[in-house]
């Protein structure tokens, strides 16, 4: 029989997307992994390489995106400035709204939480908000997590995926790195 203080204590998982589209992207992706591990952010599993088009402008490099499957026992807000912090080491710059970037790394899922908080200029919102339209989130969280549950809506990840329509399918795929 399981304890309910050891229940408790059981950590909840996070789930990080993140992307790169420009130079090396794999290394990108790899530099950030390497360093969410060195501020001892224990990642738990790591979807397939997935590229996508740039969007809204696709005519952008196309993108290469991965979802992880962490634990931390950290603040929303102090996740948040550890992935800024990241971004910026691996080369991230300011650059207008869906313009290409060396890395972007987003919180998809903070522990099953629905909250919205700011900190200095960010909103930071989890579940994203914008989670549910992305194709290039969802399939790499459906590998990591195939029993994944909305936080806000209930929706699970199936019926969400069932939602798109074939060409949603078709401008993604597994890059075998």
């Amino acid at each position: 029989m399981i304890r309910l203080d050891t229940l408790e204590k059981q950590v909840k998982s996070t789930y990080l997307s993140i992307g790169s589209n420009i130079g090396d992207k794999f290394k990108n992706i790899e530099r950030a992994i390497n360093l969410l591990n060195k501020n001892n952010i224990l990642i738990d599993k790591i979807s397939s390489y997935y590229e996508t088009p740039s969007w809204p402008k696709k005519n952008f490099p196309k993108f290469l995106n991965i979802v992880l499957k962490i634990r931390v026992e950290l603040s929303l807000n102090d996740l948040f400035k550890i992935i800024k912090k990241i971004e910026k080491q691996v080369g991230r710059k300011k650059a207008p709204r869906n313009y290409p970037r060396i890395c972007d790394i987003d919180i998809i899922d903070f522990k099953g939480l629905c909250m919205k908080t700011k900190l200095n200029n960010n909103k930071i919102e989890t579940p994203h908000p914008r989670m549910k339209n992305r194709n290039f989130v969802l399939f790499p969280l459906y590998e990591v997590n195939n029993t994944w549950i909305h936080p806000k809506t209930k929706e699970n990840i199936h019926s969400i995926i069932n939602q798109f329509k074939n060409e949603d399918f078709s401008d993604i795929k597994i890059v075998l790195i």
